[in-house]
Formats: C-alpha cells, sequence, structure tokens
C-alpha cells in the first residue's frame, strides 16, 4: 500500500514537467526500481492508472527498468549478483558485502507530447 502515495507523486511530478514543457499530455513515464528498494512494480502500475485518471497523465504508458542487487567484494572490488545460499565472489571467493545497487527508485524520463 506505500505505493499509492509515491504512486501520487510520480503523477504529480510527470504533471509538473508536461506543464513546463508546453506538452499537451504525458506520453510516457520511465522508472528504476531496485528489486531491494521496498516497492512493487505491479502495484505501482495499477496505482498509476487509478490515480491519473482525469490528468495529463492518463493513458500514459509507464515503463519500469528493475535492477538486481549487488554485492561488492571486499578483495578485489567485484560487483555481483548473490547466489542461492552463498555470498562467495565470483571471481576470487572472498564474501561480498551490501551495496546500494538494487536499492533505486526513480524517475528515469518523462515522455510528452
Amino acid at each position: 500500500m506505500h505505493e499509492y502515495p509515491i504512486t501520487e507523486q510520480i503523477v504529480k511530478i510527470a504533471e509538473k514537467h508536461c506543464k513546463e514543457s508546453n506538452g499537451e499530455k504525458v506520453r510516457k513515464v520511465n522508472l528504476v526500481i531496485g528489486d531491494y528498494s521496498g516497492y512493487v512494480g505491479d502495484s505501482v502500475y495499477m496505482y498509476f492508472d487509478m490515480i491519473s485518471e482525469g490528468t495529463l497523465c492518463q493513458g500514459a504508458e509507464v515503463n519500469i527498468t528493475h535492477v538486481k542487487p549487488k554485492l561488492k567484494c571486499p578483495s578485489c572490488g567485484e560487483l555481483f549478483e548473490k547466489k542461492l545460499l552463498s555470498f562467495a565472489c565470483p571471481k576470487c571467493g572472498m564474501d561480498g558485502g551490501p551495496t546500494e545497487i538494487g536499492k533505486e527508485f526513480y524517475i528515469e524520463s518523462i515522455e510528452i507530447e
């Protein structure tokens, strides 16, 4: 349910961008959502359709680029995706540590007509 207020903000930002650019309507909103961001893309899709009714965003396409979380090896610096039940770096075998990769949540671009 916490996707609702963030989706409201996405619609407001897209509408503001459209108005400032003298556009007629928002055609597409491209988002980047990390798998560890705490937000569910399907909920954003659903809420966007509901919230955008009667706005400049109504009918706009929403595209989401999902970012998989990555670990960083403290020994060799390799960034890698965690394997099931393992934190081992595929390059040197040391256990990797958490990074901010996979926690992203932002508007990548807004396309208007």
